[in-house]
């Protein structure tokens, strides 16, 4: 751990390498001592502003920064990323992407937060527009958020309060998993204790943060956060018994965030991504519009539309989770749904893309549809397939959620892609989930699934299912409304799920021309975009073999790695 735990603090450039003990880098040729910096309360809110910088903030990010999703390594996508190859085998010890350089980046913006804290009060605050407890509740609530990033990673995890001097002796134990909730459910009470009755000079209780200041923690990301972890708590991964008290608290904690009365569903959920406020919004990464560069032009987009390559393929299985749907006109609102496997659900496989829950068409490029002014061609000798190349689709689908129609060649419009932390619909979905688990499909567990439903024109669920059988559409729903926005992994990995949906045989679907009609046919996929049987030990990642290493033995690893 001592790389992790020692080293140089930054103010505005951050980094870990190449500075003299405590001394604090201003930027490339200025450092200033640590007494300096926390002596002045605007060098000390800047310095803190540094924290935010180690957020999980993009969905392409397992490789060169922008490519690569979680996605990918579940039954919602494939696609040609070099560095998803050795989690598909399940081989972790040599992958450094998610599983290794995650526990480093946690532990960095700790570093700050911890050094933060642990300096606060010998800043003279007095006559300054900054409050204290405002920075500290920003930093407790940042410190929550990286250890939920570790906990949900690798389990318990070795905690740290304060910062360490490049001469303490620092290999230390983990901590159980019970002790590391108890650290973060701890951390966000205290934050959240602050945020309800302090102000500042851009925030307040009631107003909560300033326009500039969005993206800050929030009462309503607080509370979000801990229903999130309350709900890893009360999964089969971490409650084989499936103890319904745990399935309670983790609804409880959702229904905070719903008496609120604060957040709602968009209408419209094609844009969910795309705006840059929204009554849906608990917290998201702020973002420029974005280029056409490497996250769409090297792994998003198709090379027909002027995309370098396009990388990112959803498969035919997450295609076959869209209910079949029917209408009593064919412009008419929709009258039933149900899976398309079900008997009488109208589902033609020879026209598989008609008539299909919304979010559908909000999500996946297909082949036949309108896009950017012409017909995407998914056939042989079409425009966005080629045979044997694998800078096209694999699978005969493109990600149209994170491909705003605007990005195509020549073009030099931009548009907001936002990096969501927290919507409403997770929220809901959430306690219908958990409420579901501790009292069984209740009348209020419909009513927050449909409601899900019903902003996209979806019918409700039938009534009378079983427990199992509402669990079972909760999970489709998840999968459906969150498709590409980094949850499907979790929730796998949370319901213990893996052999059933990580390693499961992946499908694309082959396009014949045949005129102007097509043939349809479900295909597998190419042998190198499956996956090996997914094992046991995959649904906790390894600590990094390098501090497992240089701990002498006190640092223990995860089983079976």
């Amino acid at each position: 751990m001592k790389k992790i735990f020692t080293g140089c603090l930054l103010v505005l450039l951050i980094g870990q390498s190449g500075c003299k003990k405590d001394f604090l880098q201003l930027d490339l040729g200025t450092t200033l001592p640590e007494e300096k910096v926390f002596s002045d309360p605007l060098l000390t809110t800047r310095f803190a502003d540094n924290a935010y910088n180690f957020m999980i903030d993009d969905y392409g990010r397992l490789q060169d920064t922008y490519k690569g999703t979680t996605g990918q390594l579940t039954d919602e996508a494939t696609g040609v990323v070099n560095s998803l190859s050795a989690i598909w085998a399940g081989n972790y010890l040599v992958a450094s992407t998610d599983i290794a350089n995650t526990y480093t980046r946690m532990y960095q913006g700790i570093r700050i937060v911890n050094t933060v804290l642990t300096n606060l009060d010998q800043v003279p605050w007095a006559g300054s527009p900054y409050n204290p407890q405002i920075v500290k509740a920003q930093m407790l609530f940042l410190r929550g958020m990286f250890y939920f990033e570790l906990i949900k990673r690798y389990g318990g995890v070795i905690i740290v309060d304060r910062p360490f001097t490049p001469t303490e002796e620092i290999d230390l134990p983990r901590n159980s998993y019970e002790q590391t909730l108890a650290f973060i459910l701890k951390d966000l009470k205290e934050a959240e204790d602050i945020l309800k009755v302090e102000s500042s000079a851009n925030y307040s209780p009631v107003a909560e943060w300033d326009p500039g200041e969005y993206g800050r923690p929030t009462v309503g990301a607080l509370k979000a956060l801990r229903a999130k972890l309350l709900m890893l708590d009360a999964s089969p991964l971490h409650n084989a018994s499936g103890d319904p008290v745990k399935w309670s608290l983790a609804a409880a904690a959702s229904k905070e965030i719903i008496d609120m009365n604060k957040y709602a569903l968009q209408s419209d959920y094609n844009s969910l991504l795309n705006v840059d406020n929204s009554p849906e919004y608990i917290m998201i990464k702020v973002r420029a519009p974005r280029q056409i560069g490497g996250f769409l032009n090297d792994f998003v987009m198709s090379p027909a539309s002027g995309g370098a390559q396009g990388l990112l393929n959803p498969t035919q299985n997450h295609v076959d989770l869209y209910e079949a749907v029917k209408r009593a006109t064919p412009t008419g609102p929709i009258v039933s749904s149900a899976p398309i496997n079900a008997a009488g659900s109208g589902y033609d496989p020879q026209n598989p893309y008609a008539n299909r829950d919304p979010r559908f068409y909000a999500n996946i490029i297909y082949n036949n549809m309108t896009w950017q002014g012409r017909q995407i061609q998914m056939y042989e000798g079409g425009t966005d397939f080629r045979i044997g190349t694998n800078t096209f689709t694999r699978t005969r689908y493109y990600c149209k959620k994170l491909w705003p129609e605007i990005y195509r060649a020549g073009a030099t419009a931009r548009t907001l892609i936002n990096y969501v932390y927290f919507r409403y619909a997770e929220v809901l979905l959430n306690y219908a989930e958990a409420l579901n688990e501790a009292n069984g499909p209740t009348t209020e567990v419909y009513q927050n699934i449909n409601m899900v439903r019903a902003r996209v024109g979806m019918p409700g669920l039938p009534v009378g299912l079983s427990k199992n059988d509402m669990r079972t559409r909760i999970q489709n729903e998840r999968a459906v409304e969150f498709a590409f926005e980094d949850i499907r992994w979790w929730d796998i990995m949370r319901w213990k799920k893996g052999p059933e949906l990580v390693s499961q045989p992946l499908n694309a679907m082959n396009v014949a021309r045949n005129g102007t009609s097509f043939t349809y046919t479900v295909i597998p996929v190419e042998a190198a975009y499956q996956r090996m049987p997914f094992q046991e030990r995959q649904y906790l990642y390894p600590i990094p073999l390098t501090e497992v290493n240089k701990s002498k033995g006190i640092l223990l690893q995860n089983p079976g790695w």
